[in-house]
């Protein structure tokens, strides 16, 4: 949890600077050695809190700091608080509201800044293969049941394209899905058949790799979607997430847990090279 931390304080603190660029005013009140003399912190140590490497040892100065970036929302003061209380504790599960007060998707605030993602979905379309429109489609026909806000879903959508970017940057990306996940009708056939192509699209990167495990294949499937994302020089996490909430494990042992059960599915299910064949009987089948 100290590296969600970090990530959010540096995202607040370097929204301000560019804020402050773009009015014209001096950006340089916002860097990390300003900020640390206005807060009384040594040269190196906001830096280090924000690479996840130390904890802010002191719950005033995380609201010093909230203060100074002028997070004055009690919910978003509160969920902070709660996120810098975690990272001090061992306990291996944490739920989360969904978006960070920076307004930045709480995966996707780790995803970035992760070196390997190792994702399992079994309701949906993984959210680093969607296509705009099987997300619209998909978050468009959950809007009046899950009670969700066009703005909520605007951002969800912005934060997908977003992540789109995390695919062609040298990142290493391996994506499970199970069959009945694109068997879903999601939008129209025609939607379907454009998220076919593009996962068709993306397995061909070198550093993507998707697997689909087959309905009728007697293995190992994992009961929920979870994503490992591993650093370097920080701590693997595991996240898990949902429309009201993302929950996290950090605890070595739980994050072990979870490799392995990815790994299960990586040797049970067709290989890579086997996908474009799998989602070309399936349109062939479902969406002609």
């Amino acid at each position: 949890m100290r590296v969600m931390l970090g990530m959010e304080l540096r995202a607040l603190r370097e929204n301000l600077k560019s804020q402050a660029e773009v009015a014209g005013e001096d950006g340089g009140r916002w860097t990390a050695e300003a900020v640390s003399t206005r807060m009384g912190f040594s040269r190196p140590r906001l830096s280090r809190i924000e690479a996840g490497e130390i904890p802010i040892p002191k719950l005033g100065d995380l609201e010093n700091l909230l203060h100074e970036y002028g997070v004055f929302d009690v919910d978003d003061q509160d969920d902070l608080k709660r996120i810098h209380l975690d990272s001090l504790k061992t306990e291996p599960i944490t739920s989360y509201r969904p978006f960070l007060p920076s307004g930045l998707l709480r995966y996707l605030a780790l995803e970035r800044d992760s070196v390997r993602i190792r994702g399992f979905e079994n309701n949906v379309v993984h959210g680093l293969l969607q296509t705009k429109a099987y997300a619209t489609a998909l978050m468009g026909s959950a809007k009046i049941v899950e009670e969700r806000t066009t703005q909520t879903v605007e951002r969800s959508l912005q934060a997908r394209a977003e992540r789109k970017a995390l695919l062609v940057n040298g990142r290493e990306v391996h994506i499970i899905l199970l069959e009945a996940v694109l068997r879903t009708c999601v939008g129209s056939p025609e939607v379907m058949r454009e998220q076919y192509a593009e996962i068709i699209r993306l397995s061909r990167l070198d550093t993507v790799d998707v697997q689909i495990i087959p309905a009728a294949l007697p293995t190992y499937r994992a009961g929920f979607n979870f994503t490992v994302l591993e650093f370097v020089g920080l701590p693997n996490v595991v996240q898990s997430d949902g429309y009201r909430s993302t929950t996290m494990w950090s605890k070595p042992d739980d994050v072990g847990q979870f490799a392995r059960q990815f790994d299960a599915m990586v040797k049970a299910a067709p290989g890579p090279s086997e996908t474009p064949r799998i989602l070309k009987a399936l349109e062939e089948e479902l969406w002609k």
